[in-house]
């Protein structure tokens, strides 16, 4: 347990940081099966609005530190191919 005062603000920050970084990667998960589904079903019109919704929650995430920029890039990279059919 912190026993200094700059110390116990610090644990408050990281533990505000890290519901914030788990929004934005659990909102990129959501997103991505959200696109999966979508390529199942074979929904041209829903697929586009949500691969530039993933792609767009990607990188506010990489950008806000939540995600890794090479990870982030990764996802985009598979979400265009998934898109592309292949």
């Amino acid at each position: 347990m912190a026993n200094i005062k700059q110390q116990k603000k610090r644990v408050g920050i990281t533990a505000r940081q890290r519901i914030e970084n788990l929004r934005y990667r659990s909102t990129v998960k959501t997103i991505s099966k959200r696109l999966h589904s979508a390529v199942d079903a074979g929904e041209k019109a829903t697929i586009e609005a949500e691969h530039k919704l993933l792609v767009q929650w990607i990188d506010k995430a990489a950008a806000n530190g939540a995600m890794h920029r090479n990870a982030a890039a990764r996802k985009k990279s598979q979400a265009a191919r998934l898109v592309a059919g292949k």
